[in-house]
């Protein structure tokens, strides 16, 4: 039997609609990795499609539980951050990912954007310094909207079409700030389709994965894809692979939120889906 890998999961909790880390922690598991988790944040809901929703910042905690981490000298095969709930928190998960990377594998989810704008919770000053936490990963995901405000260019190609030129110049662009990996969310050559794009800054190579495209918003899916993409990559699959069940894990969870009635800010059903990932993991 293979040794476990184990991952620490950098991101918000949101009690209720599908995000974070309550996909985060369930997919990972499901993909038979030991998932920790470091909480940037805890909010009643997610922010997008609810009003009135409690906020606590929680920076402060994040210092004592390393500190205590190291003093039991745990260690992980993965940092893996995502929502940040503060602007100080940038340089707190930097110092994160210098005290435990080690020989693992360090991916950032720049979650921040989408569809052109900014998160309420977010500033210009904190995107750029997303840009700076990117520098220091191995594995970048973003999606088309924070590699515009990554990149401090004007965020209005999100939605397409795009061409495959746009598409290699700005995962380039990207992998310039420090990755050698970068895959870019959202990405479209024609109605119907959408998927992701990776570079491979060894060898150059651009690949993309494609999956019907259903209209409308769905809340949690980038932490999904980010989740899975992860899930791969720690179970051996290659860059290309991951990304495709990535890509497929998210459009299946996709199919099952469109028949069923569930509002959709509480985000996709992934948990139906989850015996589809496992069984192309090879753990069914």
């Amino acid at each position: 039997m293979k040794t476990q890998k184990k991952v620490c999961a950098i991101h918000d909790i949101s009690c209720v609609g599908r995000c974070s880390l309550t996909v985060a922690l369930p997919i990972l598991s499901a993909a038979g990795v030991e998932c920790s988790v470091l909480p940037t944040a805890v909010l009643s809901t997610h922010t997008g499609g609810f009003t009135g929703f409690t906020y606590r910042d929680l920076t402060e905690d994040i210092t004592p539980i390393s500190q205590h981490w190291q003093t039991l000298g745990i260690g992980f095969d993965a940092m893996y951050s995502g929502f940040l709930g503060s602007f100080e928190q940038l340089d707190l998960v930097a110092g994160l990912f210098d005290t435990y990377r080690g020989d693992g594998l360090v991916m950032v989810d720049p979650v921040m954007a989408d569809e052109g704008k900014l998160y309420g919770v977010y500033s210009p000053e904190m995107a750029q310094g997303m840009a700076k936490l990117c520098a220091k990963a191995d594995i970048i995901i973003p999606n088309l909207t924070e590699a515009a405000f990554i990149l401090g260019e004007p965020a209005d190609n999100w939605e397409g079409p795009h061409s495959e030129a746009f598409v290699t110049e700005t995962l380039r662009k990207l992998a310039k700030l420090g990755p050698s990996r970068v895959v870019l969310t959202g990405v479209t050559f024609e109605s119907g389709k959408i998927g992701a794009a990776a570079l491979d800054t060894v060898g150059g190579k651009v690949g993309y994965a494609f999956s019907k495209r259903a209209e409308g918003h769905f809340h949690g899916t980038g932490d999904t894809f980010g989740s899975a993409m992860l899930s791969g990559l720690l179970n051996d699959m290659s860059l290309q692979d991951s990304m495709q069940l990535a890509v497929d894990y998210v459009s299946a969870s996709i199919e099952l939120a469109l028949a069923t009635s569930r509002e959709r800010r509480y985000g996709v059903p992934f948990e139906q889906a989850l015996p589809m990932f496992m069984k192309r993991l090879g753990l069914l």
